[in-house]
């Protein structure tokens, strides 16, 4: 096949913070469009931001990215590396690893960076574009926060799994007549617990959007029990808060939350100190963001990782692949830098939930 003309020659491509279902899908997008359709040459850089500071890199060959399509995790590894952030004690961001990465960019030969990664990732990909770099970013997490795109990739997947283990909980939790509180995460959005809460039928979900009144959820799973239902499912996102919580300042917060080892174990308590039921606790924790990644993912992964071989290609640098609607588009880098797309009180989710009967702590 003859290659097309491209603005790009070589490119660097990254894959940073929690690795999530999604990563190999959009490699392979990127590459094999980026060097069967135009021919160019792509270096692998390893372990995220890590591996530009340190020149960790390599050429990637077809046979590289070849059968990763369903493959988790990440070929290139990942890290949390933050170039940018302050050390502790420096009045100012010490330039030295930001040096680095822009001397070892040039020494590469490269034309642009593609970073794949959440918030932080487009955060500093936007960063480093400030600093004169070509960067091209796609939005992956599970947490589906990320600002400029209507879904990430890795979110359908840890859905399917958040769904599958409530759907498991609801037996136990009907043979011993128990409140089962199962924790997913979502720091700062609900959406994964939102979505997972109801398409499991949870009898309660707690978002960190919507802080929850623990009498209210008291009076939820009593009415549930005089009205003949004998067990409730309660999904708590991890950054889930009471409305006594969002009344303390940050210091006290951190100190009352130390108390326990996450959010459903907190939420567990306060349901048990004010029902007197019994409750148990089950936290997803990192399965949530491990195994092969959904249809609806490898889908995505794959469209938004040929659209940004296309913005290579067009030497349109500066911005992340996005879903919109149902198009591939793309949005300036300064878009999702530094924000997090939380769940809006007005959203048709909220409503169905409550509509169903779902409690939602208000």
């Amino acid at each position: 096949m003859k290659t097309r003309a491209s603005a790009t020659k070589k490119f660097g491509i990254l894959t940073a913070g929690g690795d999530c279902p999604g990563l190999n899908a959009a490699i392979r997008g990127v590459c094999r469009a980026a060097h069967d359709r135009y021919g160019m040459t792509v270096i692998g850089i390893a372990n995220g931001y890590r591996g530009l500071i340190d020149e960790d890199a390599r050429i990637l060959r077809p046979e590289d990215f070849a059968g990763i399509l369903t493959r988790g995790g990440t070929i290139l590894g990942a890290s949390r590396e933050k170039p940018f952030r302050k050390e502790a004690g420096d009045d100012e961001v010490s330039g030295d690893k930001v040096k680095a990465i822009k001397e070892n960019y040039r020494k590469l030969g490269l034309d642009c960076l593609v970073v794949l990664g959440g918030n932080g990732t487009n955060t500093t990909g936007y960063l480093l574009a400030q600093e004169g770099l070509n960067v091209i970013g796609l939005p992956k997490t599970i947490d589906n926060d990320i600002v400029g795109t209507d879904r990430t990739f890795g979110f359908h997947s840890a859905l399917a799994i958040g769904t599958e283990a409530i759907d498991r909980l609801h037996s136990t939790a009907q043979s011993h007549s128990r409140v089962m509180v199962i924790e997913l995460m979502g720091h700062k959005a609900g959406w994964l617990a939102l979505y997972a809460g109801v398409a499991g039928g949870g009898d309660v979900i707690l978002i960190p959007e919507i802080p929850f009144d623990i009498n209210t959820i008291a009076r939820h799973l009593e009415e549930r029990i005089a009205g003949g239902k004998s067990f409730s499912i309660v999904v708590t996102a991890e950054g889930a808060r009471s409305v006594e919580e969002e009344k303390m300042d940050k210091k006290e917060r951190k100190k009352y939350r130390e108390q326990f080892s996450s959010a459903g174990y907190r939420v567990a308590r306060e349901i048990e100190k004010a029902t007197g039921l019994e409750i148990r606790s089950t936290v997803l924790g990192y399965v949530q963001r491990g195994g092969i990644p959904s249809a609806s993912d490898r889908v995505l992964a794959t469209s938004l990782g040929t659209a940004a071989a296309e913005l290579l290609a067009r030497g349109e640098y500066g911005r992340m692949a996005a879903l919109a609607g149902n198009g591939i588009t793309s949005v300036d880098l300064s878009v999702p830098a530094g924000k997090v797309k939380p769940v809006p009180r007005d959203h048709y989710m909220i409503d169905t939930a409550m509509a169903v009967g779902t409690c939602l702590g208000i």
